[in-house]
């Protein structure tokens, strides 16, 4: 699905909007089609309901905003051994085969089935993130043929030439709301 698809927007958007557009979509093909027409042309609503029960389920699922920061401080506070061990055992937790790499450019080789990913972490805490660094995980991706590669930034910002070289060469940035959800599949469950 493209990312800015109508479909794509509204998994993002709060569930309620999709049902607020579905029953737009139904009232306005009750009110300007005829009787015996209004209620073939309303289905037409039923795949924005559904996105808006995918969305719901979604949001229902996902952790609250104070459990996401408070992740992420604790994240901040760690240092590298154990931010990586966390970082595998997340990993782990959904299922990749997780491999620690000594080279200086990544640190983590996740592979689930035939797929490959080479992870870069260790500059977690930077300040800022740019674009040299990404260059050279895009270099071992090649260079060790693995399928893409992965950039984690938990502190500072990630420049805008460094986004677009990440979108450019299929590197993903692990950051923000999506690195809290990841290693929150690593602590375990409170009892």
């Amino acid at each position: 699905m493209a990312p800015n698809s109508g479909f794509a927007i509204l998994l993002r958007s709060p569930w309620w909007v999709s049902f607020a557009i579905a029953a737009v979509i139904v009232l306005l093909c009750g009110a300007l089609l005829p009787a015996h027409l209004a209620p073939f042309a309303a289905v037409g609503a039923l795949p924005v309901a559904v996105i808006g029960c995918i969305a719901g389920w979604r949001q229902w699922r996902a952790p609250s905003a104070a459990r996401v920061q408070a992740v992420l401080q604790q994240a901040a506070a760690m240092p590298w051994r154990q931010f990586a061990q966390r970082l595998e055992d997340a990993w782990r937790a959904e299922g990749h085969e997780v491999q620690r790499m000594n080279g200086p450019h990544c640190d983590l080789r996740i592979t689930r089935g035939e797929q490959t990913l080479l992870v870069a972490a260790r500059r977690y805490k930077a300040a800022t993130h740019g674009v040299e660094p990404l260059r050279e995980l895009q270099a071992e991706v090649q260079r060790q043929g693995a399928r893409a590669g992965v950039y984690v930034a938990l502190q500072g910002a990630v420049s805008e030439q460094a986004r677009g070289f990440a979108r450019d060469n299929a590197l993903a940035l692990l950051e923000g709301d999506a690195l809290a959800t990841l290693l929150l599949k690593a602590t375990p469950p409170k009892t």
